[in-house]
C-alpha cells in the first residue's frame, strides 16, 4: 500500500515536472529560484524594519523610566530662547565726528557684506555672529581713534616722514652706485634682480638690525607679516574679551590683512598707479615741450621710446587722412612736422641704445669750438658756474688767486655798506666814526696778510711795486673800498690770460659740465652712419609748437630786414589814481628795398615783465643769460631810480637785437616785432603770474650777486680774520659781527665720527644744520638727497642754505612754524580725514559694489604715461631751482626720485616703512621698533651681515 502510495507521488511529482518544463522551458528552474529568493528577502527586510521600530520604543521608554523627571521650568526657557531672536545694539559713534562716521560705517558694512556675508548665510540664518563681529571692528576703531587724537603728528610729519623717504632715497642711489660699478666690471646680471638685491643688500648695511626683502618680495611671507601685524593691533585695541574669542580675531584679522592692507598696498605700489597719479596731481600744469623732448633724449628705455613712437605714427597716419583746406593746412602741417621731429628724435635714440655707443662729456670736449663761450667775468658772478671754475682752479694751485679776487669784492662791497652808514650816523650826530674806520683797516690788514704778505701760503704772486705801494696806504691811509683793485686787475687778467687757468678751464671737461648745469649744452646725436661714429650738434626744432612753420619760416628768411629801437624817454603818469612810469621806445626798421619806417611805441614796465616771461617760457636756454631788471616796491618813481632802470631796459632790448642773438634764434623775431609793433601790447600773462615772477625774481639774481659768492673764503682766512677780529678790542661789537657774516662766513665744520655718514639714516646729520626753523631743515634734508648736494663742495650746499632761509623768511617770516603746525591741523582734521575716508571706499567699492580687479594696462599705454608722468615732474620744475643748483643737476634728480618709484618691491618698501613709522608714533609706549626687528628676522640678509660684523669684530680683536 506505502509503496503503491510512494509510486503515485513520484509518478504525479515526475509528470508535474515534465508538463512544468514542457510549458515554461528548461530555463523555468532558473527563474523559480530568483522569486524565491525574492520573497525569503523581503520577509528578512520587514522583519528588521519592524524590530528596530519596537526597540528604539522600548529603550526610550527604559531612558525615562529610570532618570528624574525633568523641571517644567527648564524646557520652557529653552523653547523661549528658540522663540525670542538676540538682538545686539550697535553704537554708530566711532571717532566723535559725524563727518568721518557716516563713511566709514558704510566702509564696515561693505567689508562685512562682502567678505563674510556672501558665505555665512549658506551656514546660518543667525545674525548675532555678524553683529559681533562688527561690534568687535568698532571697538577697535574707537580705540584708534582715541589714540590718534592723543598724538602730536607734527614731529611725525616734519621729521620721521621726510627722514624716511629721505633714507630710502639714499638707499636706492646707494644700490645705482653699486650697479654702476658691477657694470664698469662686467659683473652686471639680469637688472631688476640685480638692483634689488644691492638695495637690500645697502638696507641692510644702512639699518644695520632690520631687512625688509623678504615681505617685499614674497607674496606669503608678506601675508604672514600683515597677518602677525594686524594680530598685534588687535590686541593693543580690542576688550580682552573680544581679543581671546579666537574665531572672532581671526576673522578680524582676515579682513583687515586680506580684505584692506594688503589691496591698499598693492595699489600703493603700483608704478603705473603712481605715475597716473602724478599726472592727476599736476595735471593744471600745461605740457612743456622742452621737458617732453628732453625725457625723449634723456631716456634709456626702449620700450618708452617705441611706445611714444608708435603713437606719433598712429597721429600722422591720422593728419595725413584729413582732408581741409585754408587756414587749417598751415595748422596741420605744423603738427605734422612736430610729429616727424619726435619720431626722428625716437629712432636717434633708439639707435643709439641698441648699439650701446653712448656719448660722454669727454668726447664733447673734443669738439669744445662748438660749445659756447662764457667770459670769466660771467662765470666770477654766477653761484653754479663759480663753483666748478672754483674745482679746477683747485685743481690747478689756482685757489689763492681766485679766492684772493673773491674777498677783495666782498670787501669792497661791505665797505661800501658801512661807510654808507657811517654817512648816516653822521647825519644823525652819532660818533662812530673812529670804530668803523678802525674795523674796516682791521679787515684790510687781514686780507693784505692773508693773501699778499710775506707770510701768505700760498702768496699771490703780482708785482712787487703794487704790493709794496699797498703796505704804504694801509699804514698812512684811511682804508676806502678801492684799495685793492689795482692788484685786484692784474689777478683778474692773470686768470683771464694764463694758459694753466681760464683758457684751459674752457678745454677741460668740468667746462662741459659747467654747461650742461646752465642748460647751455646741445646734446650730440647719432645721425645713423654705417659706422656709427658721426656725431653733430642738432637742437630741438625751430621755435615753439605754438606758432605755424610759415610764421617761423617769415621770420628767419627775412635776413635783409633790420630792426633797431631803444627807449628814448621816460615819464610818470596818473590813470585814474593809479601812477606807474611809461617808456617811449623809437624803433628803426630797414627794409629790403632800402626804406626805412620809424616809429615810437609806448610800453609799461609790466609789459616788460609779461614779454619776458614769454620769451623764457617758450626759449628756455635764454633764462639763464636773459635778465630783466627787477621791480621795486618802493620809490620805483624816483627820477634817479627811472634813469637806472631806463639804462637797464636799454640794454636788456639791445641784448636780444643783437643780430647774433637774432641769428641764434630766428623764432625770437616774431615776439620782438610784435613788442615793438606801435600798438597796444597784447599781454598773455596774469597779474598773478608777474606777481610771483617778480617775487622769486630777487632770489634768482641773488645768486649772480658778487657779494654772495664772496663767502666762498678758505678755512684758513677765516681762521685768521678770527685772530684779527678778536683784538679788536673797544671797537662796535655789533659791526664786527655783520663784517665777520658778510664777509667770513665759512660752512660749519662736520665733525667726523667712526661711522660713515652715507651708511646710517639721514637723520642722523640733522643735527648738524642747527637751526630752529623746521621747514629749513626739512627742505635741506630733501634736497640733499634728492640732488645729491652733499657731494659739491661745502660753499655751494651753504649758499644754497642762506637762500632758502632767505625764500622762507620773505614768505612766512617768525611765524613759519606756527604755520606748519597748523598745516599739520589741517592734514589731520576732520574734513581732511573724512575726504580720505571717502576716497578709499569710493576706490574700493565704487556706487556701493566692490570693484573687480581691473586688467593690466597694454604696455605701450603704460610706457607711455611713464612718458607723460616725467615729462610733467621737469615742466613744473621751477627755473629758480635751475638757478640755485643747476639744470642738469635738476633734471638728475628729479629722474632718479622718478625711477626710484618705477619698481614695485621698493615701492612696497618704502611703503612698509611709512607704516612702521607711523605706528611707533601712535603707539610710543610700546615697543614696536623691537617688534618690527623680529618680525623681520627670518631674513637671510640679516644672518649673513650679522656672521659679517662677528667676524670683523673677533678679526679686529685677534689685531689687538
Amino acid at each position: 500500500m506505502l509503496a503503491e502510495t510512494s509510486l503515485s507521488i513520484w509518478g504525479w511529482g515526475g509528470l508535474g515536472v515534465v508538463l512544468f518544463l514542457i510549458t515554461f522551458g528548461p530555463f523555468a528552474i532558473f527563474y523559480l529560484a530568483f522569486y524565491i529568493l525574492c520573497f525569503a528577502g523581503g520577509c528578512f527586510a520587514v522583519t528588521l524594519l519592524f524590530g528596530k521600530t519596537n526597540s528604539e520604543k522600548y529603550l526610550e521608554k527604559c531612558e525615562h523610566s529610570f532618570l528624574p523627571a525633568t523641571q517644567s521650568g527648564i524646557p520652557k526657557t529653552l523653547e523661549e530662547m528658540k522663540q525670542e531672536s538676540r538682538q545686539i545694539k550697535i553704537d554708530r559713534r566711532l571717532t566723535g565726528a559725524s563727518i568721518i562716521d557716516e563713511p566709514l560705517q558704510q566702509v564696515i558694512q561693505f567689508a562685512l557684506r562682502d567678505y563674510i556675508q556672501y558665505w555665512y548665510y549658506t551656514l546660518s540664518d543667525d545674525e548675532s555672529f555678524l553683529l559681533e563681529i562688527r561690534q568687535t571692528v568698532q571697538n577697535a576703531l574707537v580705540q584708534f581713534s582715541t589714540r590718534s587724537k592723543e598724538v602730536d603728528w607734527q614731529p611725525y610729519f616734519t621729521t620721521r616722514l621726510v627722514d624716511d623717504f629721505a633714507t630710502h632715497l639714499r638707499v636706492f642711489r646707494k644700490a645705482q652706485e653699486r650697479m654702476t660699478e658691477k657694470d664698469d666690471q662686467k659683473q652686471l646680471k639680469d637688472e631688476p634682480e640685480e638692483l634689488l638685491e644691492s638695495f637690500f643688500e645697502a638696507e641692510v648695511e644702512m639699518e644695520r638690525k632690520i631687512c625688509r626683502d623678504l615681505v617685499c618680495t614674497s607674496p606669503r611671507d608678506e601675508e604672514g607679516f600683515l597677518r602677525d601685524l594686524c594680530e598685534v593691533l588687535l590686541y593693543l585695541l580690542l576688550p580682552p574679551g573680544d581679543f581671546h574669542n579666537k574665531n572672532m580675531r581671526y576673522f578680524v584679522r582676515e579682513i583687515l590683512a586680506r580684505g584692506i592692507l594688503l589691496p591698499l598696498i598693492n595699489q600703493l605700489s603700483d608704478p603705473d598707479y603712481i605715475n597716473q597719479y602724478v599726472i592727476w596731481m599736476i595735471h593744471d600744469s600745461s605740457c612743456n615741450y622742452e621737458a617732453f623732448m628732453n625725457i625723449l633724449k634723456l631716456s634709456d628705455k626702449v620700450g618708452e621710446l617705441e611706445a611714444v613712437k608708435d603713437k606719433a605714427m598712429e597721429e600722422l597716419q591720422f593728419l595725413r587722412s584729413l582732408d581741409t583746406a585754408g587756414d587749417d593746412i598751415n595748422v596741420i602741417k605744423n603738427q605734422i612736422n612736430s610729429l616727424l621731429f619726435v619720431k626722428k628724435v625716437c629712432d636717434t635714440r633708439i639707435q643709439r641704445l641698441q648699439s650701446g655707443k653712448e656719448v660722454d662729456a669727454l668726447k664733447l670736449v673734443a669738439n669744445f669750438g662748438k660749445l659756447c663761450i662764457i667770459p670769466l667775468e660771467h662765470i666770477l658772478v654766477h653761484n653754479i658756474a663759480l663753483q666748478f671754475f672754483m674745482d679746477y682752479m683747485q685743481q690747478k694751485g689756482g685757489q689763492a688767486d681766485l679766492f684772493f679776487w673773491l674777498t677783495v669784492e666782498g670787501y669792497r662791497v661791505t665797505a661800501q655798506q658801512q661807510l654808507e652808514v657811517l654817512q648816516n650816523w653822521q647825519k644823525d650826530g652819532k660818533k662812530q666814526t673812529n670804530q668803523t674806520k678802525g674795523l674796516l683797516k682791521a679787515a684790510a690788514l687781514g686780507v693784505y696778510e692773508q693773501y699778499l704778505s710775506e707770510k701768505a701760503s700760498p702768496q699771490v704772486q703780482v708785482d712787487e711795486s703794487l704790493v709794496e705801494r699797498l703796505a704804504e696806504k694801509l699804514n698812512k691811509e684811511d682804508p676806502m673800498p678801492e684799495i685793492f683793485d689795482d692788484i685786484q686787475r692784474k689777478v683778474y687778467d692773470m686768470m683771464l690770460r694764463d694758459e694753466r687757468f681760464y683758457p684751459s678751464f674752457r678745454q677741460h671737461p668740468l667746462y662741459v659740465r659747467m654747461l650742461a648745469e646752465l642748460d647751455m649744452l646741445k646734446e650730440p646725436s647719432f645721425r645713423g652712419s654705417d659706422d656709427g661714429d658721426g656725431e653733430s650738434f642738432n637742437g630741438s626744432p625751430t621755435g615753439s609748437i605754438n606758432l605755424s612753420l610759415d610764421d617761423l619760416s617769415n621770420a628767419s628768411s627775412d635776413e635783409s630786414m633790420q630792426l633797431h629801437a631803444f627807449i628814448s624817454d621816460t615819464g610818470v603818469c596818473n590813470d585814474h589814481g593809479k601812477t606807474y612810469a611809461l617808456y617811449a621806445i623809437t624803433v628803426f626798421r630797414k627794409n629790403p628795398d632800402g626804406s626805412e619806417d620809424t616809429w615810437k611805441t609806448y610800453r609799461r614796465y609790466s609789459d616788460f615783465h609779461d614779454f619776458h616771461m614769454r620769451l623764457t617760457e617758450q626759449f628756455e636756454n635764454l633764462t639763464s643769460i636773459l635778465k630783466l631788471p627787477g621791480k621795486k616796491t618802493f620809490n620805483n618813481m624816483d627820477k634817479d631810480f627811472l634813469e637806472k632802470r631806463k639804462k637797464d631796459l636799454n640794454a636788456y632790448i639791445q641784448f636780444l637785437l643783437n643780430p647774433e642773438m637774432m641769428k641764434a634764434c630766428p623764432p625770437l623775431a616774431v615776439y620782438l616785432c610784435d613788442f615793438l609793433e606801435n600798438k597796444a601790447y597784447n599781454k598773455g600773462k596774469g597779474d598773478f603770474a608777474r606777481k610771483m615772477d617778480t617775487f622769486v625774481n630777487p632770489l634768482r639774481n641773488s645768486m649772480r650777486n658778487v657779494s654772495n659768492a664772496v663767502k666762498a673764503i678758505p678755512d684758513s682766512l677765516a681762521e685768521g680774520m678770527t685772530k684779527v677780529s678778536d683784538n679788536m678790542g673797544k671797537m662796535s661789537e655789533k659791526l664786527g659781527q655783520d663784517l665777520k657774516q658778510s664777509m667770513f662766513k665759512v660752512p660749519p665744520l662736520i665733525q667726523k665720527s667712526d661711522i660713515d655718514p652715507e651708511h646710517c639714516r639721514v637723520s642722523a646729520q640733522l643735527d648738524d644744520n642747527v637751526d630752529d626753523n623746521i621747514p629749513l631743515r626739512v627742505m635741506l634734508l630733501l634736497m640733499d638727497e634728492v640732488f645729491d648736494l652733499k657731494e659739491r663742495n661745502q660753499w655751494l650746499r651753504r649758499n644754497i642754505k642762506n637762500l632758502l632761509q632767505q625764500l622762507i623768511r620773505a614768505t612766512y617770516g617768525d611765524t613759519i612754524n606756527r604755520k606748519i603746525v597748523d598745516h599739520v591741523d589741517l592734514m589731520t582734521s576732520p574734513e581732511q580725514v573724512a575726504d580720505h575716508v571717502k576716497h578709499f571706499r569710493d576706490a574700493f567699492w565704487p556706487n556701493g559694489i566692490l570693484a573687480e580687479t581691473p586688467p593690466r594696462r597694454d604696455k605701450a599705454i603704460r610706457m607711455r604715461t611713464r612718458v607723460a608722468a616725467k615729462t610733467n615732474l621737469l615742466g613744473i620744475m621751477p627755473d629758480e631751482l635751475k638757478h640755485i643748483i643747476g639744470a642738469d643737476t635738476t633734471r638728475k634728480g628729479i629722474l632718479r626720485v622718478f625711477e626710484m618709484f618705477q619698481h614695485n618691491q621698493l615701492n612696497r618698501r618704502l611703503v612698509y616703512v611709512f607704516i612702521e613709522g607711523f605706528l611707533e608714533t601712535l603707539f610710543p609706549q610700546y615697543k614696536f621698533p623691537e617688534l618690527f626687528i623680529k618680525l623681520h628676522s627670518r631674513s637671510k640678509r640679516m644672518e649673513k651681515y650679522s656672521q659679517k660684523l662677528k667676524t670683523s669684530q673677533v678679526l679686529s680683536l685677534q689685531k689687538r
